[in-house]
């Protein structure tokens, strides 16, 4: 009986540490990589290539709603399915419909500000704490969707169209989540705004590293195997899974203060 109630007051995903965002990171650029590699590489294309994640992303989540508990390797493989979707979906809306990175963009934005206030319109929070039912789920995964799919195409516009380039995108994001690390321990700003801004930004820095490492010199990158790339980040994240050890994140249920950054 205590752990049943126990579960039902812990979320499903991990508790926000310095580990929780280096695997974001890491997984922003597999997605990267990974979504590349079977688009460009196995010239798949990106709406067949958005087929097969969006296939696998929608099979992790279901995976996930049915766990009775926080899984590390189950919540980090839905991660992963969300940022390969993500870099197909926003490559395909940006380049084969036309759309561009800045229409791209704005809709991509909207749509996350949309599922953000529906989300806390509907359960009253949209803090990672209040993860731990079915409903709540649902949105969680929606709004990272649309996160990481903006995130995609906010840094192929910032190092492409921007003309800032992949160092200069890497500066640029890492800037602002420097801002919004010192906003979180210098300021009274919602941890929870905080949290989300963080999570949108490591998705276009992963996007950029993910490009420098694989693209053309000639087009700035280091001209790595996309293969290699994602083979290396996927081994790096598997370990530090396996080696580091995660927690959920604490219910406010539990009548304790949350320390994680959100």
């Amino acid at each position: 009986m205590m752990n049943r109630v126990a579960d039902r007051r812990s979320s499903k995903v991990p508790e926000v540490t310095l580990m929780f965002w280096l695997l974001k990171i890491a997984a922003t650029t597999l997605g990267e990589t990974a979504g590349d590699a079977v688009s460009m590489s196995m010239n798949l294309g990106y709406l067949v290539g958005t087929a097969i994640f969006a296939f696998l992303f929608l099979l992790a989540v279901a995976f996930q709603i049915r766990a009775r508990k926080f899984r590390p390797v189950l919540y980090w493989a839905t991660i992963v399915a969300s940022t390969t979707v993500g870099t197909t979906l926003a490559d395909f809306a940006d380049r084969s419909l036309g759309i561009g990175y800045a229409g791209g963009v704005s809709i991509l934005l909207v749509l996350l500000l949309a599922s953000l206030a529906i989300w806390h319109r509907s359960l009253g929070s949209i803090s990672i704490y209040s993860v731990s039912s079915p409903g709540a789920e649902v949105f969680y995964w929606i709004t990272i969707m649309f996160s990481q799919t903006l995130g995609t195409a906010l840094g192929d516009w910032t190092a492409d169209t921007a003309g800032l380039g992949y160092a200069g995108g890497v500066l640029v994001f890492g800037a602002l989540l420097g801002a919004v690390a010192a906003a979180y321990f210098w300021t009274n700003i919602s941890r929870t705004r905080l949290f989300w801004a963080a999570f949108v930004l490591t998705r276009p820095l992963g996007a950029v590293v993910g490009d420098f490492l694989d693209k053309p010199i000639s087009a700035g990158g280091l001209a790595l195997s996309r293969y290699s790339a994602s083979a290396a980040l996927l081994v790096f994240i598997v370990v530090s899974i396996l080696v580091v050890p995660q927690r959920a994140a604490a219910s406010h249920a539990t009548g304790s203060r949350p320390t994680s950054v959100v």
